[in-house]
């Protein structure tokens, strides 16, 4: 079965017990715009950021059904590595090492949201 559509796209979707803290590293750090939100109880359910012509879903989970960042890592492409990872901590990420050129021409920093989910600041060399 082939999916028959002009455009075809897959959305991450991070899930998260503080939707507005992990909304503003996205803002803060890559320049996200919100595209989308669906109210919830105590604010927003759902967002989507748009990063480039890239989709990031964020969902909030209620108090008890928090689900832990799973085995997933998003690499997101970006003019400067070394120039973005000082900028890491200060929107609430952590940098877990330094950035590295890569043998397939990439030069990647590992670096993780403030819910702990991986992230790959990717630059093209």
């Amino acid at each position: 079965m082939s999916i028959q559509s002009s455009e075809f796209a897959i959305q991450p979707i991070l899930c998260t017990a503080d939707i507005g803290r992990l909304r503003s590293f996205y803002v803060e750090l890559f320049g996200a715009e919100e595209e989308m939100r669906v109210p919830g109880e105590k604010g927003p359910f759902f967002l989507e950021l748009r990063l480039g012509r890239a989709r990031l879903g964020l969902v909030d989970h209620q108090a008890g059904a928090e689900a832990k960042p799973g085995r997933v890592t998003v690499a997101v492409f970006v003019d400067s590595v070394d120039d973005l990872v000082p900028q890491v901590a200060p929107a609430g990420g952590k940098v877990l090492g330094p950035a590295r050129d890569m043998p397939w021409g990439h030069r990647v920093a590992h670096i993780t949201d403030p819910d702990g989910n991986m992230l790959n600041l990717t630059q093209r060399l």
